[in-house]
């Protein structure tokens, strides 16, 4: 079947929002260590990067490391981090010949130094494409972000800048990293696991959540088709009848 041919351009999600999960237990059966896992799952962002640009879909989030992966054994979250740093420097080139702009949310200052560096360097590099944006989750978590609006929307009131009557879902979401941004349309975890964990729990309160038993190295265009296709099935409520 083609998938791709089924899909409806008219009726794509305007922004899609991933949980890539599944690394481990995809390198366990293969009797590798945890990163060979992680290393093999660059492969399947590349392939949802492309699929997602050429069909038109404007947003395309990546969970790509939580506040709670820190406590991770030192040695993952280290190569973990060089990683990321190889990923971002290799990618750089075809983002911008594919017209990609990337972004990042999450607490980017806790990332190691040369991580920070590249991330930033190709932020500012791609700051001008606009094709498709996609936003990299890294050291990140949803009641994180959610404490850290609550914070600074209270100095503001302690400031006189803010009366607390004008606080609502408009000004809050103003103080979200995602602002800027649509809510995801799409959620999309891999591996089987049904939960959000902690992922942009604001944001996916009437996304159309799916969830597939793929583990994220193996997932390719046909799996993102195919979440794109049961989405395009649905009918979109936002609570009303």
């Amino acid at each position: 079947m083609d998938f791709k041919q089924n899909i409806n351009k008219n009726k794509l999600p305007k922004h899609i929002a991933v949980i890539m999960d599944g690394n481990g237990r995809w390198a366990r059966q293969r009797g590798k260590e945890r990163i060979f896992g992680h290393e093999n799952g660059v492969q399947a962002v590349r392939e949802t990067v492309e699929a997602a640009g050429e069909l038109g879909v404007r947003y395309l989030t990546f969970y790509a490391f939580s506040t709670e992966n820190w406590c991770r054994p030192k040695k993952e979250i280290d190569t973990l981090m060089e990683l990321l740093v190889k990923a971002i420097h290799n990618e750089t080139p075809e983002l911008m010949e594919k017209g990609v702009k990337l972004a990042t949310i999450g607490d980017v200052d806790s990332l190691p130094e040369a991580c920070r560096k590249e991330l930033f360097d190709a932020i500012d590099k791609t700051k001008n494409n606009s094709r498709l944006t996609v936003t990299v989750a890294i050291s990140y978590s949803s009641q994180w972000e959610i404490v850290n609006a609550v914070k600074n929307i209270a100095r503001q009131v302690k400031e006189n800048k803010i009366d607390p009557e004008d606080i609502d879902k408009k000004l809050f979401q103003t103080y979200l990293q995602t602002h800027g941004a649509p809510d995801p349309d799409l959620l999309i975890r891999t591996s089987g696991e049904l939960r959000i964990s902690n992922f942009m729990l604001w944001q996916v309160a009437y996304s159309e959540l799916y969830f597939t038993p793929v583990l994220w190295p193996d997932f390719r265009k046909k799996h993102l088709y195919q979440a794109i296709l049961d989405y395009q099935r649905r009918e979109r409520r936002f609570g009303k009848t």
